[in-house]
C-alpha cells in the first residue's frame, strides 16, 4: 500500500538554517532515501517551495484567487514522500527514519488511494 509521509515543520526555522545545515540533513534524508529506493518502495518525493511563493485558490462564487497559503499554522508543509509499505506500523518506521535524519517537526502519514485517469468506466 502506498503511503504519503507528509512533511511539517517551522517554515521560519528551516529557511533559516545555513547552506551548510541545509545539506548536512539533506545528506542524511539522502541515506533514508537511497535505503527505500534500493528497495524498490520509494516514489515520488518533494520539497516544496516556500509559502510565500504559494497561490491559493478559494473555492467560493465566483471562485477566489489568493496570493499565499489559505491558512497560517505554526508548522508548514514543506514537503512529501510517497512510500511502498506493508502497512502503517512500517510507514511508521520510515518516518522515524526520516525523523531521525531532520530535526524539528512533524511528520503526518495518510494511505493513499491511487487514481488513475481513463480507468474510472465511463
Amino acid at each position: 500500500m502506498l503511503y504519503a509521509i507528509l512533511c511539517y515543520n517551522d517554515e521560519d526555522a528551516v529557511g533559516s538554517w545555513t547552506k551548510e545545515q541545509d545539506a548536512a540533513v539533506m545528506k542524511k534524508l539522502a541515506v533514508v532515501q537511497d535505503n527505500l529506493r534500493k528497495q524498490g518502495r520509494l516514489g515520488p518525493v518533494a520539497r516544496l517551495l516556500p509559502t510565500t511563493a504559494a497561490t491559493t485558490l478559494r473555492k467560493d462564487d465566483p471562485p477566489l484567487v489568493l496570493d499565499g497559503p489559505f491558512a497560517e499554522t505554526k508548522e508548514q508543509l514543506l514537503g512529501f514522500y510517497l512510500v511502498d509499505c506493508k502497512n502503517l506500523d512500517e510507514a511508521l518506521e520510515v518516518a522515524r527514519d526520516l525523523g531521525r535524519a531532520n530535526p524539528g517537526g512533524a511528520y503526518e502519514i495518510r494511505p493513499v488511494g491511487t487514481f488513475v485517469p481513463g480507468s474510472v468506466p465511463a
